[in-house]
């Protein structure tokens, strides 16, 4: 514990966002930097509790050694503060960047005193990249086994690069034309900059993993292998289900996100959502995503349906600390909504019962209606209550349901009936030489949790590789 008053001393300072005018013009990183200084009275303000929640099952799902890093950051040894931080952390600047942090809201100086744990560790991992800290690790000893890793999300370029360290061969198979899964193609470049993936991208390349892009594993591909483990995602979107919902300007978010992403990669200017009034359904990250993307692109404004009830300003008794508090947030795109069209974009337990067409079956309009919940829980629409709004670009943000039948059918696995491919033993073995792991897995989730199983399950084949099962 480098100062045993830190926490008394220093206040919490996160880094601070960039002017909602400034990024709204640009998709660059949201955040400005804060003097290097900064970060080692944040790192001082750690109290290294008898009891670190911070690393329990309420906070960091890689079990990150927190206390022991901030406690090194403080006192400047920043190279040893990154190496501990990479003992359990594989890629700390994705994590830095979009992790909700589980830690800060486990920390024992409550949520809003916590430790500033994300910053720090973006601090570190970036400035290990600039001081040349970062170098590429080849294992001196290869085991001669090969595994194919479907998929280069969170949880496969985890597990690759565990089985790699590990000695093992490593193949990742990506249908996409560029690694890196959602991280690439599904979260915007300003939460999430391209560069900083293909920079991991390369470094593992280097430590002799190999990336097939555009290919679609299946069977054929992944039997020449000692292993395979499927991380494919949970791909499949939540339809809306309702009429004319194939209508012209009706876009899954990750579709519409993706397409986003690829015109500026391009180095193009996007501009799907100019001059539209545009409707999200669905009021998570993705849709708080879609909220940001469309206002840089020059909506004409942005509604956000959220078919659940506003969710209370503080903790209810029964949410309470150290587990997630399930209270009323306002992320970065909704901040940006507000102050440009002076109005939080949100309407709670509010969808859409039907979308409005022209001739042409281009969207034009939407007619939404309002919810309640029934005793037994579910949400029902109120007669009488339909509104209809402008609406050229509707983007449904409502979640995921599970993996695509594409992979289930190549490999002759059932899902459950949340989409899952998940031995009932609740391992990631499915059968020979066959294994699972992130969403595919789990269920739609967080990329940290992704890349806490993704070395779940690399550790699970490098035990039945090696005969230890």
């Amino acid at each position: 514990m480098g100062t045993v008053t830190g926490f008394m001393e220093y206040s919490r300072k996160e880094n601070p966002f960039r002017r909602v005018k400034e990024r709204l013009s640009d998709y660059e990183d949201l955040h400005a930097a804060q003097p290097e200084g900064e970060r080692i009275c944040q790192a001082s303000r750690c109290m290294n509790c008898g009891v670190p929640f911070c690393q329990s099952g309420f906070g960091c799902p890689l079990h990150n050694l927190i206390p022991e890093w901030n406690d090194l950051l403080c006192r400047g040894q920043e190279r040893e503060a990154l190496e501990r931080l990479l003992e359990t952390a594989p890629f700390p600047e994705f994590t830095g960047r979009v992790c909700p942090a589980l830690c800060e809201k486990a920390c024992n100086l409550a949520e809003e005193g916590s430790v500033t744990n994300r910053d720090n560790e973006l601090y570190l991992i970036e400035k290990g990249f600039r001081k040349g800290w970062i170098t590429s690790r080849i294992p001196p000893v290869r085991t001669g086994k090969r595994v194919a890793v479907a998929g280069s999300g969170p949880s496969g370029l985890a597990a690759a690069d565990l089985l790699n360290r590990l000695g093992h061969h490593v193949t990742v198979f990506e249908r996409a034309d560029r690694p890196g899964g959602l991280m690439m193609y599904g979260i915007p470049n300003m939460k999430l900059p391209k560069d900083t993936v293909e920079r991991r991208i390369a470094l593992m390349e280097q430590e002799g993993i190999e990336f097939r892009m555009n290919t679609e594993a299946d069977p054929s591909v992944t039997d020449a292998f000692d292993a395979a483990v499927l991380c494919g995602g949970a791909r499949k979107p939540r339809p809306l289900n309702v009429p004319h919902d194939d209508a012209e300007g009706v876009r899954f978010a990750v579709d519409f996100l993706s397409e986003t992403t690829r015109t500026l990669l391009a180095e193009g200017s996007c501009s799907l959502a100019e001059g539209k009034h545009v409707i999200v359904v669905g009021g998570g990250d993705t849709g708080n995503d879609c909220v940001g993307t469309v206002l840089r692109q020059g909506c004409v404004s942005v509604t956000e349906l959220e078919m659940m009830p506003c969710p209370p300003a503080e903790r209810t008794p029964g949410n309470p600390w150290p587990e997630w508090p399930r209270i009323l947030r306002t992320d970065y795109g909704q901040a940006e909504a507000a102050e440009v069209q002076g109005n939080d974009p949100r309407i709670y337990e509010t969808t859409v019962k039907r979308i409005l067409t022209g001739a042409d079956n281009r969207i034009t309009g939407a007619e939404t209606v309002h919810l309640r919940r029934t005793p037994e829980g579910k949400m029902e629409p109120v007669e009488g209550t339909e509104q209809t709004l402008p609406c050229e670009l509707l983007l449904i943000a409502a979640g995921f349901v599970g993996c695509d039948e594409g992979t289930s059918e190549h490999y002759a696995l059932q899902a459950d009936r949340r989409g899952r491919i998940m031995p009932e033993d609740g391992s990631h073995y499915l059968g020979e030489n066959l294994f699972s792991a992130g969403d595919m897995r789990t269920g739609q989730s967080l990329v940290v949790r992704a890349l806490a199983d993704g070395r779940a399950a690399a550790q699970e084949i490098h035990r039945f590789l090696t005969n230890q099962r």
